[in-house]
C-alpha cells in the first residue's frame, strides 16, 4: 500500500510538472499571448502618433488664419468653416445618399434629423465662438479656459457613453493641464500675451461656451463612430454644417468677405486652411473609435506648441525653454492616460467581459481561454 500511494504521487507530480511544461510552451507558440504585451505597447503609439498627427491638423489651421489675419487682414472665420463642411458634404454626405438600407441618406434624415441638426449646430458654433473670443479676452484666457471642455467631456462621457475612469486618469489629466500652464505662462514670458481684448468677461463666456459644445459634439461622435459609422458622423455633420454654417456666414460676415481683395496668396491660404480642417475631420473619427474622446482632446493639447514652433519662423515669435519643458509634460500625461484603458459601466454589470477604449481585454480573454484549452487536452 505504501508503495501504491508513493506512486500515485510521483505519477501526480509528474503530471503537475506536464501541465506546467505545457502551459510554458503553449504560451511560447501562441503568437497572440507572445506579442500580448507588445500589442499593447503599439496601441498606445499609435495612439499618439495618431494624436500628433490630429495637432498638427489644427496647428495647419492656426498657422492659415493667423497668417490671412496678420498678414492678409482677412478675418472670415465662418468662411473658413463653411468651405470644410462642403467638403465633407461633397465626399461624405453623397457617399450615404448611394448607400443602401438603414445606412442611406435619407432613412437617417427620417429617423434622426432633429438630432443630426442640433449635433451640427453645436459643432458649427463651437467653431464660431472660440475664434469670436479672441476678439474680446486674451490669448492667454483662451488658451487657459479652452481646457474646461475636458472635464465638461469627461462628465458627459461618464453619463452618455457610461466610460469609468480611474484614479491615473484624474492624475493624467491634472499632467496635461500642468503642461498647458506651462505653455501659458511661456507666452508670458516671451511676451506673447495680448492685452487689447476689448470685454474680457464676454470673452471668456465665449470661450467656455465654445469649450462645451466641442465637448458635446466629441461625445457624440463618439458614440456615432463607435456604435453607427463614420462615414454617417462626417456626412451629416457635412450636410447640416454646410446649411447652418451659410446661413450664419450670410448674416455675421457678408461684409467682410465682400471687403475680401482676392489673389493667388489670399486663395491658397484658404485651400491649405479648408484641407487641414477636411484632414482634420476626416481622422478624428478613426482615431476616437481605437481611444476615446477624452484621450483625443488630451493629445491635441500639443497643437498650440507647434504652432509656436512654426510662429518662430512665420512670425517671429521669442523661443522660450518652457515650450520644451510644456510639450515635455503635455506628453507625459497623454502617454499617462492612454497606458491604463477605461472601461465601460453597462458590460462591467453584465455578464459580458467589460470592453476598454483600446480593445485590450478581448485579447486577454482569448488568451485566458487558449490556456484552458491547453490545460484540459493535458487532463
Amino acid at each position: 500500500m505504501p508503495r501504491i500511494g508513493q506512486h500515485n504521487i510521483q505519477n501526480r507530480c509528474k503530471l503537475c510538472f506536464l501541465q506546467e511544461e505545457m502551459s510554458i510552451r503553449e504560451r511560447g507558440s501562441n503568437p497572440q499571448i507572445r506579442f500580448a504585451s507588445s500589442a499593447c505597447d503599439r496601441n498606445i503609439l499609435k495612439t499618439i502618433a495618431l494624436g500628433q498627427m490630429l495637432s498638427l491638423c489644427i496647428c495647419g489651421t492656426a498657422i492659415t488664419s493667423q497668417y490671412l489675419a496678420e498678414r492678409c487682414k482677412v478675418n472670415t472665420p465662418m468662411l473658413q468653416s463653411f468651405i470644410n463642411y462642403c467638403l465633407l458634404f461633397l465626399i461624405y454626405t453623397v457617399m450615404l445618399a448611394f448607400q443602401s438600407g438603414s445606412d442611406n441618406l435619407l432613412y437617417i434624415l427620417k429617423k434622426k434629423w432633429w438630432k443630426y441638426i442640433l449635433l451640427g449646430l453645436a459643432d458649427v458654433e463651437a467653431n464660431y465662438l472660440i475664434v469670436r473670443a479672441y476678439q474680446y479676452t486674451t490669448l492667454t484666457s483662451v488658451q487657459l479656459l479652452d481646457c474646461f471642455g475636458i472635464p465638461v467631456l469627461m462628465a458627459l462621457s461618464w453619463f452618455i457613453l457610461y466610460a469609468r475612469y480611474r484614479v491615473i486618469h484624474f492624475i493624467a489629466v491634472a499632467v496635461c493641464l500642468l503642461g498647458v500652464g506651462t505653455m501659458v505662462g511661456a507666452d508670458i514670458l516671451a511676451g506673447r500675451e495680448d492685452n487689447s481684448g476689448s470685454d474680457v468677461l464676454i470673452g471668456d463666456i465665449l470661450v467656455l461656451l465654445g469649450a462645451s459644445l466641442y465637448a458635446v459634439s466629441n461625445v457624440c461622435e463618439e458614440y456615432i463612430v463607435k456604435k453607427l459609422s463614420r462615414q454617417e458622423f462626417l456626412g451629416m455633420v457635412g450636410l447640416f454644417g454646410t446649411i447652418i454654417s451659410g446661413i450664419q456666414l450670410l448674416i455675421v460676415e457678408y461684409k467682410d468677405i465682400a471687403g475680401i481683395h482676392w489673389d493667388w496668396k489670399i486663395a491658397l491660404l484658404f485651400v491649405a486652411f479648408a484641407l487641414c480642417m477636411f484632414c482634420l475631420y476626416s481622422f478624428m473619427p478613426l482615431v476616437i473609435k481605437v481611444t476615446s474622446a477624452t484621450s483625443v482632446n488630451l493629445g491635441i493639447l500639443t497643437a498650440d506648441l507647434y504652432s509656436l514652433f512654426f510662429g518662430l519662423f512665420l512670425f517671429g515669435y521669442k523661443f522660450s525653454g518652457l515650450y520644451i519643458l510644456s510639450f515635455t509634460v503635455i506628453m507625459v500625461g497623454f502617454i499617462l492616460y492612454c497606458s491604463t484603458p477605461t472601461r465601460t459601466a453597462e458590460l462591467a454589470e453584465s455578464s459580458m467581459p467589460p470592453v476598454t477604449s483600446i480593445g485590450i481585454d478581448n485579447l486577454g480573454l482569448k488568451l485566458e481561454e487558449n490556456l484552458q484549452e491547453a490545460h484540459s487536452a493535458v487532463l
